[in-house]
């Protein structure tokens, strides 16, 4: 199960337009309705880990925080 906190890191809550991945560009909304879509599971998150463990994730550069 995949689980976004109802607060960001900001102490601020969610909106569905926030970006939780900056370096895919995907929001709470995208990850919310891609769990309920494919049954509890998330084609997103299988593609960030691939994604990530192939070097493909740019956070340092694309994350305001730099992480």
């Amino acid at each position: 199960m995949i689980r976004i906190p109802s607060y960001s890191q900001e102490n601020k809550p969610w909106k569905d337009e926030d970006l939780v991945c900056y370096c895919f560009g995907y929001t709470r909304k995208d990850i919310e309705k891609d769990y309920v879509n494919n049954g509890g599971g998330s084609k997103i998150l299988e593609r960030i880990v691939s994604e990530t463990k192939d070097g493909k994730c740019d956070c340092a550069q694309k994350n305001p925080k730099r992480r």
